[in-house]
């Protein structure tokens, strides 16, 4: 990595004394209205240091002068020398955490989940010999040929590839010539890869498709319905490339159905079912698909009726001010899988929603159930699997809540 200038030069910040409790606390971010005071006007990426009321050394983190979110802590402390040595010791701790996680047949995982391992607004996932780059901060443009270099020394991928939250790509464009589902390292990308999650094949489209190209983040959850599938007529609602159906059936499923609105979705979903065909369960089990809105089909009450309904909506609200409705959603759709479900049925209902609580959602999950007269039970809830454990409250985001029907 670039070596920083001498501590003299470097950019010093003071901050107020709620951002300094925040930042003792482990609180990785720093916003710009709790920035007090700063030597000197800061560039983008550049390392600052942030000094308490005694002019002690507090934390050091990734400076963005254009960001509500000015810094990005990535160490608090003690100071310490950030130099070559450092990064790589902080990729390989990160990589370390997932020790024993995976074999050979699950080839898709995440590597980094930014601020949880230490690299603030960057998250790294492998798709096999690909590895995708996402950076939530225009902060590590910079910086990129350096991680990428080190990447590539510490993990020898066979590609990187760059993908670009939307606050970031105006500046990549402008500044630094990236966009988009840039090929950093390697071969070129001329359609979705390939990957393994416990022995099922899967496609990811790591240049255009949501996240980093597929929902590792789910993974525990699919193994989950593998588990309840056997015997069941499983509804799979907003069902993307398919990967809770396809575990279904191999865990036994007597049909299975996808529901999405995206024609694109449910295409993906037959080209995975193609590559597991040679799998006898994935052979002999009908796999049907329905294009339409969840939320418009669910509450026109269909006949049909389903043993197992899953219910994986994307994000609700990706701002505060879209929470309410969001919560009002997701009781709605808990009401619409209630009413086509059978005795003895499953609901696996879960939210991806960072500004819906935990416990807003377990508890609008089970309000919907109080209102269908239905008796159930909460058999498990679920968070993070453990290559996307979070370190702190807004990365949490991700709940699951399995209910039994009597």
């Amino acid at each position: 990595m670039t070596v920083e200038p001498t501590p003299r030069k470097r950019l010093r910040l003071r901050v107020t004394a709620a951002a300094e409790t925040a930042i003792r606390s482990g609180h990785p971010w720093v916003y710009a209205d709790s920035v007090r005071e700063a030597n000197r006007p800061g560039a983008l990426g550049e390392l600052a240091v942030v000094y308490d009321r005694q002019d002690r050394f507090l934390a050091l983190g990734l400076f963005d002068p254009e960001s509500p979110l000015r810094l990005r802590v990535l160490h608090a402390g003690k100071p310490q020398t950030i130099d070559e040595a450092w990064w790589e010791a902080r990729l390989r701790a990160a990589i370390g955490r997932r020790a024993g996680l995976f074999d050979e047949r699950t080839t898709g995982h995440r590597w980094i989940y930014g601020e949880s391992d230490g690299w603030p607004g960057l998250v790294l996932d492998r798709y096999g010999e690909t590895l995708v780059l996402k950076l939530y901060t225009a902060a590590w443009l910079p910086r990129l040929n350096e991680v990428v270099d080190l990447i590539r020394r510490v993990l020898a991928p066979r590609r990187v590839v760059l993908r670009l939250s939307r606050n970031t790509q105006a500046t990549a464009a402008k500044e630094f010539a990236l966009t988009e589902g840039t090929v950093l390292y390697g071969p070129s990308v001329d359609g979705p890869v390939e990957f393994l999650e416990s022995g099922l094949r899967f496609e990811a489209d790591v240049i255009r498709g949501q996240k980093t190209g597929f929902f590792l983040d789910q993974r525990e959850n699919r193994r989950l319905v593998e588990s309840l599938a056997k015997g069941r007529d499983v509804l799979n609602a907003f069902s993307f490339s398919g990967g809770f159906s396809l575990y279904a059936v191999r865990g036994g499923a007597k049909s299975v159905t996808d529901l999405d609105i995206s024609a694109h979705a449910l295409e993906s979903a037959q080209r995975n079912f193609a590559l597991n065909k040679n799998d006898p369960s994935v052979a002999q089990c009908p796999h049907r698909a329905i294009q339409a809105d969840a939320f418009e089909w669910l509450g026109q009450q269909p006949q049909r009726r389903f043993d197992l309904v899953i219910l994986d909506p994307p994000s609700l609200a990706k701002r505060e001010s879209e929470r309410a409705g969001a919560i009002q959603a997701y009781g709605k759709l808990a009401e619409g899988a209630l009413k086509i479900l059978r005795p003895s049925g499953f609901l696996v209902a879960a939210s991806c929603s960072a500004h819906v609580s935990t416990e807003e959602f377990f508890e609008t999950v089970r309000q919907a159930a109080r209102r269908s007269a239905r008796k159930c039970e909460v058999i498990q809830t679920t968070g993070h699997p453990p290559d996307h454990a979070a370190a702190f409250a807004e990365a949490r985001y991700l709940k699951c809540v399995y209910l039994r029907l009597e």
